[in-house]
């Protein structure tokens, strides 16, 4: 763990998505409008916003999965470059959402979950064969998110926090410096929403960027230090999460009035 923390520390500060004066349709919407970000290395940020603000368009501009429009004065690079393939990001940038435990038979294989993605499918196939070092890459990321001794059990009869323990070792197992966290607690009870925040504790203290996209700032763990707030496909505000996260702005963004709290790096909101 310690030369990974060391390399994931070496490349910290440098910008890995960087987009400036973009617009950004989907379909006939404009879903983002001159649209600029950076996010950097070493520095996990959570993306906040109500519903149609436009998070759903950054997440996917972040995989690579939709492009800004080509006008005069737009760029938008990821981990450096202005074209990239899907299969490239695959080994830059993990991406955990909850729909994709829909993705795996409910017979599939917990272990096959983690094991498919490093041929870039959902699930494995028969004719689909692994090395011991594909195998040992994959039991490593299952130890280190405690499921282990799962991986043999259907991914059916799991649990919701277990799939999704299983969706974040599938995502790790390329080892990419960069995990994207898509609101990650939704459809967990509470105490499965402990223990993945726990899991997202430890992946930022070893190292991990991780950028945060959620409706609700009390999921937002202490490691997380930069908050970027979006309102119809602009940014609100982005700045450190104290910051950011103070009860007029909230009020404002989402409708209604909010008094905000602090205790040991966490922030409460509630209405006021």
């Amino acid at each position: 763990m310690g030369a990974e923390s060391r390399r994931h520390r070496d490349v910290q500060d440098e910008c890995f998505f960087e987009i400036r004066n973009a617009t950004v349709w989907r379909g006939d919407t404009v879903a983002l409008r001159d649209f600029s970000l950076a996010l950097r290395h070493g520095e996990s940020v959570a993306i906040l916003g109500p519903n149609g603000a436009g998070k759903s368009t950054l997440l996917k501009l972040l995989t690579g999965e939709v492009r800004a429009a080509a006008n005069e004065g737009t760029s938008c690079r990821l981990f450096g470059e202005d074209l990239w393939s899907l299969e490239e990001l695959r080994h830059k940038i993990g991406v955990v959402m909850p729909e994709d435990v829909a993705r795996f038979h409910p017979e599939e294989q917990a272990g096959d979950v983690v094991l498919s993605s490093l041929r870039g499918a959902f699930g494995r196939t028969r004719d689909m064969r692994f090395s011991a070092k594909d195998k040992a890459k994959a039991e490593e990321v299952m130890q280190r998110l405690g499921v282990m001794g799962l991986a043999e059990r259907d991914f059916g009869t799991l649990s919701s926090g277990e799939r999704r323990r299983f969706l974040i070792a599938r995502a790790l197992v390329h080892d990419p410096p960069v995990l994207v966290l898509d609101e990650p607690s939704t459809a967990l009870d509470f105490s499965a929403a402990l223990g993945l925040t726990a899991v997202m504790r430890e992946l930022a203290a070893h190292g991990h960027t991780l950028v945060l996209v959620t409706h609700h700032p009390g999921e937002i763990p202490p490691e997380v230090g930069r908050v970027i707030l979006l309102e119809k496909g602009r940014v609100r505000a982005d700045g450190p999460k104290r910051k950011v996260l103070e009860a007029r702005g909230l009020g404002e963004l989402f409708g209604l009035p909010l008094r905000v709290s602090w205790s040991s790096g966490w922030c409460e909101v509630r209405p006021r």
